[in-house]
């Protein structure tokens, strides 16, 4: 089959998160079965991403989209066209915009409203629906009033990939320190907020505590002066934005992986920590029990129930092994040429 792949997002991991990654990940699985895949991007960059999206999507519709079996438009992408005749065209939603915007404020959450509409015509327009978890589905179901259940295809992960990463970047938890790593694009619903004041009642109860924290974003500067304000300069350190290599090492090194996010359609990021076996501190909310239902699950924003579970965590390694070694089994439900058959064959079943 050929396939046309249809995304504005940013094409690399430091933009894109891990939409893009999901999408990489895919193409190249579907590649592997022997199929033709084709991404088709903007062209022209604008500076409010927002505005670029739409004129990519007007865009789209002067395109010829001929020869390709299936037209799968991600997110938003491909709304304009949908419905439009021809090969099928598939709708298929990594994170449900309309959701994700409850935790916006401002120009943002105007602009991710603006997204939603688009998102919320693709799914109505499109020939099949598809997202990467059952909560996503019921939240397009909600929010977009769709009739038809999505289909759901999860996030790839390519575990030779990362397994190879892992062996190329050796490290080790330094066994004088407890290392917490958390890994997202600093949006409000990855709660960050929560992780700090977590670790400022942690920082009296457990010695060694280290804080290590991959990525940036638009919360950015608050969570660096909530930071500061709580004292964290000697626990906390920002690493920014890393390449893949750099990124293995992280995992290698730490003790525990945690991202407390009470927003997620899915969360690449903790089949990453799972392939490096580590033990994850999350929040139940979300996607987030459907993916790591081995985690240690807290309170959605309770900065105390954040803090028992890492420490909890922090005074028994046997638990912390139990959830590394479930943590290991059940990624491979999740490996990219598994799931690109899985995508393969809900499209033919259309």
């Amino acid at each position: 089959m050929r396939f046309a792949f249809l995304t504005s997002t940013p094409l690399d991991f430091a933009r894109g998160s891990g939409t893009w990654t999901g999408i990489s990940t895919l193409a190249r699985a579907v590649r592997s079965l022997g199929h033709e895949v084709e991404l088709i991007a903007p062209k022209v960059r604008l500076p409010v991403y927002t505005l670029e999206r739409l004129l990519y999507n007007e865009q789209l519709r002067r395109r010829d989209l001929r020869g390709f079996d299936a037209i799968v438009g991600f997110d938003m992408d491909g709304y304009r066209i949908a419905g439009g005749g021809g090969a099928p065209r598939v709708a298929a939603i990594k994170g449900v915009v309309a959701d994700e915007m409850r935790f916006e404020r401002g120009m943002t959450r105007l602009t991710m409203a603006v997204q939603a509409a688009c998102e919320r015509a693709h799914v109505r327009r499109a020939d099949l629906v598809m997202t990467t978890s059952r909560y996503a589905a019921s939240r397009i179901r909600e929010l977009y009033g769709l009739d038809a259940e999505p289909r759901v295809v999860p996030e790839p992960i390519d575990l030779a990939a990362w397994r190879g990463l892992f062996e190329r970047n050796g490290a080790e938890p330094d066994p004088r320190r407890f290392t917490v790593l958390s890994v997202c694009r600093f949006y409000p619903r990855k709660r960050l907020d929560v992780l700090l004041g977590a670790v400022a009642r942690l920082r009296a109860r457990i010695a060694g505590l280290e804080v290590r924290i991959v990525g940036r974003g638009p919360e950015e500067a608050r969570l660096r002066a909530l930071a500061r304000g709580l004292e964290l300069g000697g626990v906390v350190t920002w690493l920014g934005d890393v390449s893949q290599d750099a990124l293995a090492r992280e995992y290698n090194r730490a003790d525990v992986f945690c991202l407390p996010s009470v927003q997620e359609g899915f969360g690449i990021v903790f089949l990453e920590a799972m392939a490096a076996g580590k033990p994850i501190v999350a929040a139940r909310a979300a996607a987030v029990p459907e993916v790591v239902p081995h985690a240690l699950l807290a309170q959605p924003g309770d900065e105390e129930s954040l803090a028992r579970a890492l420490e909890e965590l922090h005074g028994d390694p046997a638990l912390r092994r139990r959830i590394a070694d479930a943590g290991r089994a059940a990624v491979v439900q999740f490996e990219a040429s598994r799931v690109a058959g899985q995508f393969l064959d809900v499209v033919r079943s259309r």
